[in-house]
Parts: structure tokens; sequence; C-alpha cells
């Protein structure tokens, strides 16, 4: 069983340990293991448990305002990624009957403000509230508790709300760790234009809370953040109101939403982070090929360098598969997730992006399984909007069932590989920058004008396997400036330890002359004065470390200019015989 496999392989490393030489108060950072642990053996695949097809209905609905050196690669490729804040797709995909009769309104029909007949505009953020309030202080059956969190308010002051449901003994953090059952955080419109997905977390939330997913409660923890751009969904665009696309801003966290969901993450430590988003029904590939993508539903776990290899294994087998079944049973299709390569000709495509920036690349670096499900969508406006909620409640409830099914093992993966990451620091090979690797593929079009299905043979660039571009020997940790305290706000935020140097002394490290490709490394002394920080690298979250300070990082600080000066980071390459403290 996987679980001995795991058990067997940790004891066993833990034997072959010899002990760092580090001062008392860097002891806790430390984890069992100090040298990489070989990966055990994956189990065999579990049987799926069967699909549900499950009712919605709609709650009572309260009156507004009630309460409720780097080893380069030759020939890397630059980095593809869908375009950011894609225009409107043409109203043709929504108004042409040949493409439209592809997509037919599913059997069940979803219940909630937006949806409701006869409107014109989505769910407001103002029924947002008061349709998860509603059930947030509705009586609960069976032992299952709901709180409504209000994370912060956006940029313009809207509530960014997140709804619990479990059985566990509250709804606290500790409660929910002590229950022993792995969460699930599900977060929806982190784009204002997409609203599919927000209103198929408001239909989830109401079938956990007394309908037919309740019993999964019995297995995992479920959070549930349905409108995580507030400002953007008001305005109907994609960004913030301050014009940051959030889908990018979970490693450098300037947005106060990605700030919001990054502290949610940081306290209920979910094993899956599910990112509802839609894809465009037309756009570019309508340029490209005359067509547009015949899919409800695209498709992408986390795919960033350094992402463990469990979790990888973990997200395809256990989540991704069964996912495209459950689809496929419901007569939706499903594929890859794929969008045109920026900067491509015709006949090429791309998938998602594989920098450490997104959500789901971000969760699969935190140890967790990071997952999109893009449903057909934008330019649509409300046109099929319940098949579009209903692929979304498909894959989800999916996801849900998967980790019901799985809830003991991923635990189990998730100390295995945080003991394993922990046990890299000193040695081993960090990856800089990574891209996909090029490959060809099918992808089924529509013909734009006649509604025709064809099946096009494409170049692909693609993430699920990664070609290193830089590399370099992972150190013990980083050292920072004290007038860093913005960098070691964002690390505490993302739930990476960081320690004050308590009494200064020297540090042998590589510091850099440049930042950016071919950053130059030069070898000294340095002085860590009291007051000055150091980042351990054997702990659980150093893949997110490295992401975020190795100085030609891509998505990193430096290249986002949260660090200004490259002489304010070193890399450490040995183990510090400092005295440090945990920083207030």
């Amino acid at each position: 069983m996987l679980l001995q496999l795991l058990s067997r392989n940790v004891r066993a490393a833990a034997h072959r340990c010899s002990p760092y030489v580090v001062a008392l108060a860097l002891l806790p950072a430390l984890l069992a293991g100090c040298a990489s642990t070989p990966l055990p053996p994956w189990p065999a695949k579990a049987p799926l448990p069967p699909a549900e097809r499950g009712r919605v209905v709609a709650p009572v609905y309260p009156a507004p305002g009630q309460p409720a050196q780097a080893t380069p690669v030759p020939g890397a490729a630059s980095l593809p990624s869908w375009p950011t804040g894609a225009a409107p797709a043409p109203a043709d995909p929504a108004l042409n009957p040949a493409v439209a009769a592809h997509f037919p309104d599913p059997m069940v029909r979803y219940r909630t403000p937006g949806l409701s007949d006869g409107r014109r505009a989505f769910t407001t953020n103002a029924e947002l509230s008061d349709w998860l309030g509603a059930i947030a202080t509705a009586q609960q059956g069976a032992g299952t508790r709901t709180q409504l969190l209000r994370l912060g308010p956006s940029q313009h002051g809207e509530p960014i709300l997140a709804l619990i449901l479990t059985r566990a003994a509250g709804t606290t953090p500790d409660a929910m760790e002590a229950s022993r059952r792995p969460t699930v955080l599900m977060v929806g419109q982190q784009r204002g234009d997409e609203p599919a997905g927000a209103e198929a977390l408001l239909a989830l939330a109401q079938e956990l809370a007394g309908g037919l997913l309740e019993p999964l409660l019995d297995r995992i923890n479920v959070v549930l953040v349905p409108r995580a751009n507030p400002d953007g969904a008001d305005a109907g665009t994609p960004e913030t109101a301050a014009g940051v696309d959030m889908v990018s801003d979970h490693l450098v966290l300037s947005t106060p939403e990605a700030r919001a969901l990054a502290e949610l993450v940081r306290e209920y430590r979910p094993i899956l982070v599910l990112d509802a988003r839609e894809f465009p029904a037309a756009g570019a590939l309508r340029d490209a090929f005359g067509a547009e993508p015949s899919y409800d539903a695209l498709l992408q776990y986390g795919t960033a360098a350094n992402v463990p290899d469990f979790i990888t294994k973990a997200a395809r087998e256990w989540y991704y598969e069964p996912m495209a079944a459950s689809l496929k049973s419901e007569r939706l299709r499903s594929d890859w997730f794929f969008g045109p390569a920026q900067g491509a000709g015709i006949g090429r495509v791309a998938g998602g992006s594989v920098l450490p920036d997104t959500l789901r690349n971000v969760s699969g670096l935190k140890n967790a399984v990071g997952f999109t499900v893009a449903s057909r969508g934008v330019g649509l406006g409300r046109t099929h909007i319940q098949r579009r909620v209903h692929t979304q409640v498909t894959a989800m409830a999916s996801a849900l069932r998967s980790t019901a099914e799985r809830s003991s093992s991923l635990e189990q993966v998730r100390s295995f590989v945080a003991r394993d990451t922990s046990a890299l620091a000193c040695r081993s090979q960090a990856v800089i920058e990574a891209v996909p690797t090029p490959a060809q593929r099918d992808i089924a079009l529509l013909d734009a004008h006649t509604g025709a299905e064809r099946i096009e043979h494409v170049s692909w660039d693609s993430p699920l396997k990664l070609r290193a571009v830089t590399s370099r020997p992972r150190p013990c940790g980083y050292w920072l400036a004290a007038r860093a305290d913005n960098v070691v706000d964002r690390l505490k935020l993302l739930g990476v330890q960081v320690l004050r140097v308590a009494e200064g002394g020297p540090l042998l490290a590589d510091s850099y002359e440049r930042a950016g490709p071919g950053a130059a490394l030069r070898r000294n002394t340095i002085d860590a004065p009291a007051g000055s920080y150091y980042v351990p690298l054997n702990q659980p979250l150093a893949q997110l470390a490295v992401a975020a300070l190795e100085p030609d990082s891509a998505a990193g600080y430096v290249a986002k200019g949260v660090i200004d000066d490259v002489s304010e980071v070193a890399r450490i390459i040995s183990t510090p015989s400092l005295v440090f403290e945990e920083p207030t």
C-alpha cells in the first residue's frame, strides 16, 4: 500500500542521514531527511466511484441587507501562454445555430440569482453575499458545520467571501486539521468576465449543504470562494480594479485579492486547489483555423518547474483521468488546456502557463494539487450558460469525489513530499527556468460558418513535460537584507518560513553581479548583520522560495521589482551556524 511504502522510505532516509550542524534556533526549520529520498512505486489505480447526477435547489433567499552558475540548454524556446485578458470573441459563436447545435442545454437546470429566467446580469456581489449567508446561517443536519468568512475587502471595498463546509468539530484551521480530513479549496471568477465558475460554485455550495454531495463531508472539508475578483465581476472586466490580472499574481501578491487567497491557503492548507476559469469560445483560434474549439472544458494541473513528481502523478491519475471520464459520461467534451501560442504562426498551440505565478502552479509548489477547469464561455455573454455551469459542476463534483476516495493517500503523499523537498537543501539541482516540450496533438474544432466538426493536427508546446533551460546547484537557503521587509511579508503570507538573524556573522554565499537572463554568480563571504533575514531551504515550501528568490527567475521577486537591487539577496551555499529568531 502507498502508506506503507511512504513510511518505509521516509524511515530509511532518516536513518541514513547525518545531522546538520546548525544553531538551536534553526532546528524548528528542519524536517527529517537530509538526502533526496527515492520516490516509492506508485500504487495501482483504485476503482473510480460512480458518477452521480445531482439536482440543484435554490435556498431560501434573504432580502438584500439582511445579515447573513547557470547551466544553459541550447535552443531554449520562449515561454508561451494564453493571452492575458483576451478580447471577447465576436457574437457569432452565440448566434450561429450550426455551432450552437453542438452545445445543447443539460437535462438538469441550475438555479442561482444570476441564472434566473429573464435575467440579463449574472449574480451581483450583494446577491452572492446573501446567497452564501443564507446557506451559512441555515440549520444543517448530519453534523455539517458552515461558516462564511470575510477574507478582506477588494480594492473597491467589496467583501471577498469564502464559505466553509465541514463535519469537523469546528470551522477553524486547527479544528479542520484535527479532523484528519483533507481540505479542498475551489475558487471562481478570478477574471471578472468569466462568470460560469462563480455561478457553479453557488450551486455547488447548496449541494454540499443538504444536497446530494453533502455525504462527501464525511471524508473531506470544503472551502469555496465563488468570486475572487468582485470588482472585475461588477465591471465585467478581466482585471482587478487596479488593472492587474490576478490570475498571474499568486507569487508576487500585488493585489489584495491575491493576498486574501494566499492567507486562506496558508491557514487552511488545502490538498486540492481548483481554479474555475473560462476560455474564449472563438478568438484567435478562428483567425488561425477559421474554426472554434468544440470542447466544453479544457483541463490542466500544476506544471511549473520543481513541482514534485508525486503531486503531478496524483493530479493526473487521481484527478484528471476520473474528471475527464465524468465529463464524458455527461456528454461533455474535454481535453488538455490549450490556446494559441504567442508569436507563433498558424498551426501551433500551447498549453497553459508554466510560470510559477498562477494559482494552480503555486499550489503545486506548495505540495498540493493545483488544477484549472476552464469551461467554454468568454465572449458568449449568457449564451449556453446552463451548459457552461453544468460543465463546471460536473468537474467540481468529480474533484470532490476523487479527494474523498483518496483522502488518506493524498495526505500521505503530501507528508512524504514535504520531507523529500526539505531533504534537497544544499544538494541536487534546482530548475530556474523550464519551457514546454515541442510535441504534436490533435484538436477538435467546429467550422465557424458551417459548424462541421473537424480534427486539426497541430504543433503543441506541451507543458506536460518540461525542458530545463536554466538550472544550478540548490543552495542551503537565501539571505535577505534587513530592508527587505516587503519580501519577507510576501513569503510569510505564502507560508514560507523566514528567520531573522539574531546575532550577526559571516556567511559563504553566491552573490549576483547582475540579474535577469545570463545572471552572473560570484562566490564570496558576506556579512549577515543582526536584523537581516535567512530563508532556509530545508522546509516543505522550499520550491516556492526558489521560484521567488532566484534573481533570474522569470516570475520571481527581482524580475517583478519586489526586490530592487540584487545586493539585497544572496544564495547561501553552506549550512549557517548563526543564531536566528522568528520575526514578529
